[in-house]
């Protein structure tokens, strides 16, 4: 099928028609932008594609209108009439519109002078059903493809598309190129699943029945605090957290409000605000991520913050509490300077009685050993006494004088004798 007469004419109407436009707004052209009369449009003398030369006379033309008085024939208001069925042929060939031999054909009738009225003009085309079946399946498919092209889709790192059809729940892809089927059949919805979200629990908002915030709660022993974090969290399933509920964000500050009060009322005041402090958070999440399991929200609980001052008595008795508060920190305080004392002191007793110890068993020992040695050592003598009585004796004297003469610092001489040798009596 040739397109190439169409697209020439649809590319030379604008042309003509910016051509006849400056003339209908010419006052100096008297044709008002038509073409003389004497020139006959180039179709009109070329036999139409697929008509025979040998066909039907033509009937005979309606006799020329009279023109207004004063004006020339060229100086009518300007006949797009000559385009239009020029338009009109060309489109005919695409479709089959060509007319057959012997065949009447209905005309166009003039939209202003110059236009053929009657039957048989040559704007007028009647299509062949079968080309233009075709033309309409081409077109269609055309359409079609158009159509099944806009179901492919990106879908971004870190994001899940949930697709539905008809409104309902299909099925969900991760990133890359995707395809589904276009609407009106089938949607999708772009859902950032890595993102980490914050909400803020416990509000100043003041509750008029009671007088307190809302953030205020109670505890085991009867009294109130007020508790105040944040919930991080990120999407762990896209089909629960756009269909399973209404309002996924106000889901989890309900759920956390509910765990932080079932923990808080499990723990005595000065715990939550002092000792246990600390394991509010992680038992806080805990338990929020038992609730959000069960109601299938779609939602993994990242973390909880608390900060220094989220966990805090009421402002009537802050004063009250901070004076508590510093109580037990110098209590703490003095604690731990004893405790430090006696880290100190008690090692260095501990040496010491270690040290003591080890020295009396020495002692022990060393007087044990001489002890042994003294009595081993009179065994001895006694075995020589009995074997030479006055020789054992002597020695024994000789022995005993050597060790008094030894540790004495004075001796005394006799200077009468007139020498300085000594004798020892051993016969006294």
């Amino acid at each position: 099928m040739n397109l190439n007469p169409v697209l020439q004419t649809l590319t030379t109407l604008p042309a003509r028609l910016r051509q006849r436009a400056r003339g209908m707004f010419n006052l100096n052209d008297p044709r008002w932008g038509r073409d003389d009369d004497n020139k006959s449009s180039p179709d009109e003398n070329k036999p139409e594609a697929g008509r025979d030369e040998a066909s039907a006379p033509r009937p005979p033309a309606p006799p020329p209108r009279p023109q207004p008085q004063g004006q020339g024939p060229n100086q009518g208001p300007p006949d797009l009439d000559e385009l239009w069925r020029d338009f009109n042929r060309k489109l005919g060939g695409l479709f089959g519109g060509g007319n057959k031999p012997g065949q009447r054909v209905r005309g166009n009738g003039g939209m202003g002078g110059g236009g053929n009225g009657g039957n048989g003009g040559p704007g007028s085309f009647q299509p062949d059903m079968k080309s233009a079946g075709i033309g309409v399946g081409l077109i269609a498919a055309v359409a079609v493809l158009i159509w099944l092209g806009t179901g492919f889709f990106i879908v971004q790192e870190g994001q899940q598309a949930v697709i539905t059809q008809f409104g309902k729940y299909k099925s969900t892809v991760g990133a890359g190129f995707n395809w589904r089927l276009p609407y009106p059949v089938q949607r999708h919805e772009m859902v950032v699943v890595t993102q980490i979200r914050s909400v803020d629990v416990g509000r100043d908002n003041i509750i008029k029945a009671t007088g307190l915030r809302e953030s205020a709660m109670l505890t085991e022993d009867e009294n109130i605090v007020e508790i105040k974090f944040a919930v991080q969290y990120r999407l762990s399933d896209a089909r629960a957290y756009l269909f399973e509920s209404k309002d996924p964000a106000g889901a989890v500050v309900q759920a956390a409000e509910t765990a932080v009060r079932e923990v808080v009322g499990k723990m005595k005041m000065d715990s939550a605000l002092a000792e246990e402090r600390d394991q509010i958070g992680p038992r806080v999440r805990e338990l929020m991520q038992t609730i959000l399991d069960r109601y299938k929200v779609g939602v993994e609980v990242v973390g909880i913050n608390l900060q220094q001052s989220g966990v805090r008595p009421p402002e009537q008795v802050q004063a009250s509490f901070d004076d508590v508060l510093k109580a037990g920190q110098e209590r703490e305080r003095a604690k731990n300077e004893a405790q430090a004392y006696a880290n100190d002191v008690i090692p260095r007793a501990v040496g010491s009685a270690s040290r003591l110890k080890e020295e009396s068993e020495a002692y022990k020992a060393r007087i044990v050993a001489q002890a042994q040695g003294d009595a081993q050592r009179f065994r001895s003598v006694l075995a020589e006494y009995q074997k030479a009585p006055q020789v054992t004796r002597d020695r024994m004297y000789t022995d005993a004088m050597q060790q008094v003469y030894t540790n004495v610092t004075k001796v005394l001489v006799e200077s009468k004798q007139g020498s300085n040798l000594l004798y020892l009596p051993l016969d006294k």
